[in-house]
């Protein structure tokens, strides 16, 4: 059911021409109550498209109506045109839903740059179908039409003691913090203040989300929205909401990992023993970013070397002489030099899991990634973004 298991949402997705091969590419996401309470993170790129600029001013009283989301289009770089065309998008979904449109988000993700008379009028239409079409179960076909070169949507459910949580996601390339390239709608029937909406969303993405690094690109439309109804009248405990949205966000946070462009492996980088939690974070996303280790891990090779190299780096507190390494549950590495043979760690795997202790603190963090693939280079070299 996607972001329509929580009671008091509908929604739907429908073809409105953007995407060349006819698929889905407009979805709405409509609140009807009682709360309308929402909250929002966004891309810290400093180069914002409409859509984000538009939904940073619509969410500020912390209250939101509906989300309109298009793919086929990122609507970023298109000067005044393309903020009228985000300020009518959600102008047209307040008329037609009898609704303000200041409480009317708006996402966009798809080609940067590009942006016309005839791709507003689609985007224009599609919100009036859309909204047409709204129905209590239509979250998997909004979370289909949000996808762009994700290859399946990305949904995910949870079941709290009289309240739900739904999610739909979307990103498969770009996929780097603050956020990744991904537009998220999450929903329940909980009751939450704006406060609280905005406090358990941020805590729950720092640890999913902001820790999602495929490529170390940072896309210009990143968005995760928390919608919360009250329709179940429930008021659930401010600790087991948060664990409950955390365990939501991961769900979706490994699914982009696992759909990442091009990938043959999924990587979980797990750094303990760091004086502060930043530096456990600053080693993991070293790591992830460096192309030599994601290029060993591609061809099987347990090149823990690479390892060692990537973190040295950093401005973290750790004697490298004195680090552990294991590939895959085998300690590759131990204080700065060779431990077991190399021969004993199979990467074949897709999931790939490498450990790093700094015997430097008590402080952990988890970095997701994947490889660098021949895959990865042919698709993004293909695919203007």
């Amino acid at each position: 059911m996607s972001v329509t298991a929580p009671a008091g949402f509908e929604a739907t997705g429908v073809a409105a021409g953007l995407k060349s091969t006819g698929k889905p590419d407009v979805a709405v996401v409509v609140n009807r109550g009682p709360l309308k309470t929402g909250a929002a993170v966004f891309t810290s790129n400093r180069a914002k498209a409409n859509p984000i600029l538009w939904s940073q001013q619509a969410i500020a009283d912390g209250a939101v109506e509906a989300i309109v989301l298009n793919s086929g289009g990122a609507n970023c770089f298109t000067g005044s045109f393309g903020f009228q065309t985000t300020h009518q998008t959600a102008e047209k979904a307040a008329e037609l839903l009898g609704v303000s449109a200041g409480d009317v988000l708006v996402c966009s993700t798809g080609l940067i740059g590009t942006g016309d008379e005839a791709f507003r009028a689609k985007v224009l239409a599609g919100t009036e179908t859309a909204i047409a079409q709204l129905s209590a179960d239509g979250g998997p076909a909004a979370a289909e039409a949000i996808m762009t070169t994700d290859t399946v949507p990305k949904t995910a459910t949870f079941a709290g003691d009289g309240w739900t949580i739904g999610g739909m996601a979307k990103g498969a390339g770009m996929l780097a913090p603050a956020l990744a390239t991904m537009l998220v709608v999450l929903t329940t029937d909980a009751v939450l203040t704006p406060e609280q909406a905005d406090a358990h969303l941020r805590a729950a993405t720092r640890v999913t989300f902001d820790r999602l690094d495929s490529d170390g690109a940072m896309s210009t439309n990143d968005q995760v929205t928390l919608l919360a109804s009250g329709a179940s009248g429930v008021e659930p405990e401010p600790e087991a909401f948060r664990a409950a949205l955390t365990d939501v966000c991961r769900d979706l946070a490994t699914q982009l990992m696992a759909d990442a462009e091009g990938a043959s492996h999924e990587i979980s980088i797990h750094v303990r023993g760091a004086a502060t939690e930043d530096d456990a974070v600053e080693v993991g996303r070293a790591l992830a970013r460096n192309s030599l280790f994601k290029t060993a891990i591609f061809g099987n090779d347990p090149n823990w070397g690479r390892v060692l190299a990537a973190i040295g780096t950093t401005s973290a507190e750790f004697d490298p002489y004195n680090v552990d390494v294991w590939m895959n549950g085998v300690r590759v590495c131990t204080q700065g030099g060779p431990d077991r043979p190399r021969e004993e760690v199979d990467l074949t795997p897709r999931a790939t899991t490498i450990e790093i202790d700094l015997f430097s603190g008590e402080e952990t963090a988890t970095i997701m990634t994947n490889d660098l693939t021949h895959a990865y280079v042919h698709e993004n070299s293909a695919y203007s973004s």
